[in-house]
């Protein structure tokens, strides 16, 4: 119960500590709306000439769009999540005093991370969300129990996301800088997630390929799910699978690194 009530108080710092930041959620918000304008509009011609493309008719789409605009800070799809400040804490050799607390390194991080995740859900992707939905035909579910699902999807989106990102992070302990990694993470988040497009669009191998990476976790499949294109206890097991995968990979990459690796700075 200790444990449990010191990670509870590291979210919420990782909440507090986003909702400082009054100004730049303000721009983030301006910011996700006009990108979701555009994307909405370019979707529209999209699928004009392509009705049902990737098995979405208009309403899917411009529901894709929104939810797009409203989990990407959440979830951190293009980097810029707690793994920033790790990063830059194993370079410096900072990160001696977190492996010094009486806390699991990654559940610390993971704990700040959720309390972030939450923060920008809330403070910064529910008002492009509604935006979407009180200016553009949606396809938005009528259930009770489809929401319920849907947070369930968010909540196992934010494990994968947090995996990919602290992978990415513990790099650093190799790598001594993390600017190249940084890019890499931004590319393939953007367009694997299915930022840029639905996922489902892709054909062949390639689309086959790219649904079953752990992108397709945090974005195409919560989307499906709100929308009711996917079985949900498939959507689930495919979430859970990665963010268990990830998780372990990082206990795992995250012992190598604090038992061989000497830390840069001390």
């Amino acid at each position: 119960m200790g444990s449990a009530r010191l990670y509870l108080a590291v979210a919420a710092r990782g909440f507090r500590r986003y909702a400082s930041y009054r100004a730049a959620t303000a721009a983030g918000v301006f910011t996700n709306t006009v990108f979701g304008l555009i994307l909405v509009y370019t979707y529209l011609a999209l699928w004009d000439e392509r009705p049902d493309l990737g098995g979405y008719d208009q309403a899917q789409a411009v529901t894709y769009v929104w939810l797009g605009q409203c989990l990407f800070a959440a979830l951190a799809l293009q980097g810029g999540g707690v793994e920033t400040e790790l990063m830059e804490r194993i370079r410096t050799g900072e990160i001696a005093v977190d492996l010094y607390r009486p806390a699991d390194l990654q559940l610390w991080w993971l704990a700040g991370d959720l309390g972030r995740a939450a923060f920008q859900l809330l403070g910064r992707g529910v008002v492009p969300f509604l935006v979407g939905g009180l200016f553009f035909p949606t396809a938005l579910p009528t259930r009770f129990d489809t929401w319920v699902w849907f947070a369930v999807a968010l909540a196992l989106a934010a494990l994968v996301s947090f995996g990919i990102r602290y992978l990415v992070a513990l790099s650093v302990f190799w790598l001594l800088d993390g600017t190249g990694v940084n890019q890499v993470l931004m590319i393939l988040g953007v367009f694997f997630s299915g930022m840029v497009l639905p996922l489902n669009v892709f054909p062949g191998v390639f689309g086959e390929v790219a649904r079953a990476l752990p992108w397709a976790a945090q974005l195409q499949v919560p989307a499906d799910v709100l929308m009711g294109e996917t079985a949900v206890a498939g959507a689930f097991a495919f979430q859970a699978m990665w963010a268990v995968l990830l998780l372990a990979a990082g206990r795992l990459l995250q012992s190598a690194a604090t038992r061989r690796v000497v830390v840069q700075g001390g």
